[in-house]
């Protein structure tokens, strides 16, 4: 399933794939899988990635369903 929330969050800083990818130390590559529901994020990415993005894990990575 996309993560259409991390792409949301992401755009809401203004950030490209490739500056958060930076910023959390992985590839360009990762940050795109992890949005289309290719990869599943390590805890401490997932971590990483809400610190850099100032929202929670919730906010990115819950599931409403």
């Amino acid at each position: 399933m996309k993560n259409l929330k991390l792409k949301a969050a992401r755009a809401l800083k203004d950030m490209s794939q490739e500056e958060l990818a930076k910023q959390v130390e992985v590839s360009r590559q990762t940050i795109n899988a992890i949005e289309n529901g290719d990869y599943n994020p390590s805890i401490n990415l997932c971590i990483n990635i809400c610190r850099v993005l100032g929202v929670t894990l919730n906010d990115l990575f819950w599931s409403q369903e």
